[in-house]
């Protein structure tokens, strides 16, 4: 099987993730395509396959020499967004594409005068959606990578290398992906995820996270007798999100440049519930911002009596630069394999976060590289099978490398 068609089969797979489920993973559905995945690896050859009882794959390459070289490990996830079904998904390939609109399904259109990106592919093969689900390259096209790389260094035997681990996992589109992640049994010196964007990616730098749920508690009276009595939880949830700055919202931001996100509000005149997070790339200041939305909240009780306005603020991850940093080694092995590859490195923060920052927080330094995918989590989503052949190549560069590192 060649790598389009490994990437295109997974997709066949809905393996949907749920942030209003409690269980591990969060969908049941998604352990469907991790039995697949593990008969795939033992079918393959690979050893020490196995998958526990939440879903997490492990498996080893076993070295083909006899030097000492460090174990390293390769992670993907197999879960995608609950932001767009990935339910019957119908991927096809646009060949040779020549830069145009491409019709995805009667009257949904892929233009690239909404998603330039699309020019920076002309002449290559485009895997793309019908326009009624994402694609999933977030992240099969990482899992199928890592595991097409092993299978090339399976079979080319020239090609030196020290014991490699691979390993799959369920719920990162929710944030819940490495807390389940067993890094003792891995037994990895260090690790890359595979589930960047598009060619030369190359980041070690996340928002630090965390989230935020404000209740509201309002005084529902009828509003003809409401004067004085009433307290409308509707519209103190809207003076509450007044108070945030507007212009530090994820849709007037960029870079470094962190924010408040309102996910949603549920609300009535009794009561309403608004669920936020919080993202800033500097700790002291992502200090700052979890302060002041806890400020907010003060203000609000102090305007409307005490006990109106509750909220709950938890961290979710940090930025995995604070641990990238004392292991710069891991970085220069992929700039290296790039450089190899012929792939110039695009390196640049994370505007989000990926399991390996929170793994490299547990001690496994791991930084994140690209899997090719553009415009992940909705039905415009596509990725080029020129581009995943290179960040194949550059994982089977990482390993060769890897293999004369204390030379």
């Amino acid at each position: 099987m060649n790598l389009t068609e490994r990437f295109i089969k997974y997709t066949q797979f809905d393996t949907q993730s749920s942030e209003e489920s409690q269980s591990v993973p969060s969908t049941s559905k998604q352990l469907i395509f991790a039995e697949y995945l593990k008969k795939e690896l033992e079918d393959e050859g690979f050893d020490d396959v196995e998958m526990d009882d939440k879903g997490y794959i492990y498996a080893t390459l076993k070295a083909n020499t006899k030097k000492e070289v460090p174990v390293i490990g390769f992670i993907s996830h197999y879960d995608t967004s609950p932001d767009c079904s990935g339910a019957g998904i119908k991927a096809r390939i646009v060949n040779n594409y020549d830069g145009e609109d491409i019709l995805l399904s009667e009257g949904i259109v892929s233009s690239p005068k909404k998603f330039p990106e699309l020019l920076q592919h002309v002449g290559e093969d485009l895997i793309v959606t019908d326009g009624t689900t994402l694609l999933g390259a977030d992240d099969k096209a990482g899992i199928a990578e890592i595991i097409q790389a092993m299978c090339y260094l399976r079979d080319h035997d020239d090609i030196k290398h020290g014991d490699i681990r691979v390993a799959f996992n369920p719920d990162e589109e929710i944030g819940m992906g490495a807390h389940h992640f067993d890094v003792e049994k891995f037994g990895c010196e260090w690790a890359y995820t595979i589930d960047g964007g598009d060619e030369g990616e190359l980041e070690f730098e996340n928002f630090n996270a965390a989230s935020a749920k404000v209740r509201i508690k309002g005084v529902s009276v009828h509003p003809g007798y409401a004067k004085g009595k009433m307290v409308n939880a509707n519209r103190v949830a809207a003076e509450f999100a007044a108070l945030l700055p507007a212009e530090e919202t994820p849709e007037n931001t960029e870079g470094y440049q962190g924010f408040y996100h309102l996910l949603g509000i549920n609300s009535n005149i009794e009561n309403a519930t608004m669920s936020y997070i919080i993202r800033d790339h500097d700790r002291e200041r992502f200090e700052e911002r979890k302060a002041f939305i806890t400020q907010c909240a003060d203000v609000i009780n102090e305007r409307f009596g005490e006990g109106t306005c509750t909220i709950e603020v938890n961290d979710q991850y940090y930025n995995m630069k604070e641990k990238i940093d004392p292991n710069m080694h891991v970085i220069d092995l992929v700039l290296h394999a790039m450089q190899q590859c012929g792939v110039a490195p695009q390196v640049k923060p994370i505007r989000g976060g990926t399991d390996g920052a929170q793994l490299s927080f547990k001690g496994l330094p791991c930084p994140n590289i690209f899997a090719g995918g553009v415009n992940f989590h909705g039905p415009f989503e596509f990725v080029s099978v020129q581009v995943m052949e290179k960040a194949m190549r550059v994982i089977v560069k990482i390993c060769e490398l890897t293999a004369s590192y204390n030379d």
